[in-house]
């Protein structure tokens, strides 16, 4: 075993020290990287840590992001100190969370669900069926990717997610219609055009885009001035909806076969006519169903083709009940153990603790080689 101090990635930022008797050691929550004020205190804390440790540590952890402030405080010091800096991929990172609390051993296959977090191969991830087991991480499958028409802003208007997916449809000809009159005429007519065009459009295979865009086509949510203000929009319609009746029969909207892209689009299909109708409730409701059996059928394939009963859930996305519960019980009458976060809430401000897990890992594992092509960290 050995000491590893993780500097935790962007959003709700929290450093921790995990020893090599397996405690941790956690900082004080920082909050978003994006002041002066919490990159100070992330400098602050990490200095506090090492000092506990004795000022020396085995490694130094981060996200693989290059300009998180957080990653320019691991590089530092772990060339003072003398020592590596291992980048750990962000969705790695979450599933390795539940690994180091419940000292797994063997292979896991892992859910990570959660807004945003850089993939190895430079583009968006966010809805990322992984199989783990210690350094090695494999992508085994991915919600089908949506542009983000204007990059992050996307992220703060669900409309635009809303239009991203009708594009995604090839029916990028109702966009102007369907949400000009709410969003405005122009800007509407605009981002049709930046999608048609492919212009500052990046991919992204985001769980947290897809409800956005389910909250924006449902009338749900056309902006948020916080985070998933608009997906808790949904999840608290679909309860309503839930209380008061049943689900249609929405199997033939569930993909097939998931294969490496679980395809979204026959159900966004029907969220638009459900839209149109102002049926936002029942639409809300089916947005959760079906993704949730699209995610256990995936899961649960995976888990049998690799030999293994334990299933985690993990990043932002599981805050959602009825998601986390629905999907919980699929998977278990599969006969698979489902694993979430008990430390550390699932979200990134617990995500360091994977980080220094697979540090850990593969300083311990080193030299051995992770399979060109299939690698997270």
């Amino acid at each position: 075993m050995a000491t590893i101090l993780a500097l935790g990635a962007y959003l709700k930022n929290a450093a921790c020290l995990r020893r090599a008797d397996a405690s941790v050691q956690w900082s004080a929550l920082h909050g978003d990287l994006g002041t002066p004020t919490a990159c100070a205190a992330l400098e602050a804390s990490a200095e506090a840590l090492l000092h506990s440790a004795g000022g020396r540590v085995d490694a130094l952890a981060h996200d693989l992001h290059p300009d998180f402030h957080s990653t320019r405080v691991a590089g530092a010091l772990a060339a003072r100190l003398g020592v590596p800096a291992f980048g750990v991929q962000h969705h790695h990172a979450h599933v390795a969370v539940v690994a180091a609390e419940r000292a797994l051993a063997g292979p896991v296959i892992g859910l990570a669900l959660d807004g945003v977090g850089l993939g190895r191969d430079g583009t968006a991830w966010g809805g990322e069926l992984l199989r783990v087991q210690g350094a090695g991480c494999e992508r085994l499958a991915h919600l089908w990717p949506l542009a983000l028409p204007g990059g992050d802003r996307a992220a703060r208007e669900p409309w635009r997610m809303a239009a991203a997916a009708l594009h995604a449809l090839g029916r990028g000809d109702e966009i102007a219609p369907r949400l000009g009159p709410a969003a405005g005429e122009a800007p509407a007519r605009g981002v049709a055009q930046m999608l048609a065009r492919g212009l500052h459009c990046p991919p992204t295979t985001s769980a947290g885009r897809w409800f956005d865009a389910a909250a924006g086509i449902l009338g749900l949510g056309l902006r948020q001035a916080q985070e998933a203000e608009a997906a808790q929009a949904l999840e608290q319609a679909a309860t309503r909806w839930l209380q008061g009746h049943e689900l249609p029969a929405y199997d033939a909207l569930v993909p097939r076969d998931a294969g490496a892209r679980i395809d979204l689009r026959p159900l966004f299909a029907r969220l638009a006519e459900l839209g149109a109708a102002q049926q936002a409730g029942e639409g809300a409701a089916l947005f959760h169903a079906v993704l949730a059996e699209a995610l256990a059928r995936a899961a649960g394939d995976a888990a049998a083709a690799a030999g293994v009963g334990q299933v985690v859930l993990a990043g932002g996305c599981f805050f959602n009940r009825l998601l986390a519960q629905r999907l919980r019980t699929l998977l278990e009458r599969r006969g698979l153990e489902v694993l979430l976060p008990q430390s550390v809430n699932c979200g990134d401000a617990g995500l360091a603790l994977g980080q220094a897990w697979v540090a850990e890992r593969r300083l311990a594992e080193a030299p051995a080689p992770i399979e060109e092509g299939a690698a997270c960290v």
